[in-house]
């Protein structure tokens, strides 16, 4: 029997984050991607609802909370602010730590995070690979006393910002390992912050390892099994990407529906004119559809069934693609008014375009669709 994503407990808990978002998010969203910086007032008012600690055990002081939990709190999260959703969810990368890490190093790195006293950063992307997650080239070399570091990681959320990161690198020809890396350690630099076209409130930057040696306790599990740590890591956060995706795009609606219904026209509210609930139908669907994709996928998921990873693909470049869509649709339907910062709807377009990039581009998400299609 499939777990169920649809109860009254679900239902409650979206509630309560929806309340959240708009009470302690929505009102510093524009501040924060004007003056593109990290959205810190509504970091600090999530801590109260255990937001960053939401996933982790409750033995180190987090919820527990499973993938519909999550995939809830990005999506009404990213509905207002996506470089929140962001900010937030980027904490939850630490799973990776419980899953496969020490006593040791779950004692040290969970509790301060689910406190909110450390913010979390991982590092999968270079300079010259993305979506080619195993053409890594940073390396890891076994010393007598720790592992040795080289390498550049680009792109990387929370970068600066963030006190430990997950850093993927290459230890043999062909094997990998996740290592613990602190912002203070010796070897450890950062780029400058990148200036981009939307998530301004999120921190981007280069993690740059110079000789960077780390204790031998750093690596997580296996030092030649990252890559499989790094696909099972992968399956989840796929889903909140797409969430991610789907906030933005329900947001956009919603901002759509409320201006096309006070703005009037010729007389009368511009919702009164066919061709304009023609495109609000066509969003509404596409939001749907995603959501509906999303949910199914997160079904499978948790239930650990073998169509999970296409599903969790499709979910991202459905969820994604209806973002873009959906945000470019609402800033039409603002007119003049959708090209201005005064109004939700243009920082939502540009925080929309990253979401078909990031997480495995939704090129490449196809490609792996289409794969297990064949094969079938």
């Amino acid at each position: 029997m499939l777990i169920s994503q649809y109860d009254d407990t679900y239902a409650s808990f979206r509630e309560q984050v929806r309340r959240f978002a708009k009470e302690k998010v929505a009102p510093f969203a524009a501040k924060v991607d004007d003056e593109a910086r990290p959205p810190l007032e509504a970091y600090q008012a999530s801590l109260d609802l255990g937001l960053p600690g939401l996933p982790f055990s409750e033995a180190f002081g987090g919820q527990e909370g499973d993938v519909f939990t999550q995939i809830i709190t990005v999506e009404e999260l990213a509905r207002v602010c996506a470089s929140t959703a962001t900010t937030i969810s980027t904490c939850w990368i630490m799973m990776l730590v419980q899953r496969f890490g020490t006593d040791a190093q779950k004692e040290m790195i969970i509790p301060p995070v689910v406190r909110g006293e450390h913010r979390s950063a991982w590092g999968l992307t270079e300079p010259k690979g993305g979506s080619d997650l195993m053409g890594v080239v940073t390396s890891a070399k076994r010393t007598e006393t720790g592992w040795l570091l080289n390498g550049t990681k680009r792109f990387i959320t929370n970068g600066g910002w963030a006190d430990w990161y997950l850093i993927f690198a290459r230890t043999e020809a062909d094997k990998f390992g996740i290592f613990l890396v602190s912002k203070d350690d010796a070897g450890v630099s950062f780029g400058a912050p990148e200036r981009k076209m939307g998530l301004r409130g999120s921190p981007t930057s280069d993690v740059i390892l110079e000789n960077c040696e780390i204790p031998l306790d750093r690596v997580i599990g296996d030092p030649a099994k990252g890559g499989d740590y790094i696909r099972a890591g992968l399956l989840a956060s796929r889903l909140k990407y797409a969430a991610h995706g789907l906030g933005i795009a329900q947001g956009a609606l919603d901002e759509a529906i409320a201006y096309t219904q006070q703005r009037e026209q010729f007389g009368r509210p511009i919702a009164d004119f066919q061709m304009i609930k023609g495109m609000v139908a066509d969003m509404a669907m596409k939001v749907e559809a995603g959501r509906t994709m999303l949910m199914h996928a997160a079904t499978l998921v948790v239930n650990q069934l073998p169509d999970a990873k296409k599903y969790a693909s499709m979910a991202k470049v459905l969820c994604t693609d209806a973002a873009m869509s959906v945000a470019t649709d609402a800033v039409q339907l603002h007119g003049g008014y959708g090209f201005l910062k005064d109004y939700p709807v243009e920082r939502m377009l540009r925080d929309a375009k990253v979401t078909q990039i990031w997480e495995g581009t939704n090129q490449i998400q196809r490609l792996m669709i289409a794969k297990d299609v064949y094969k079938r």
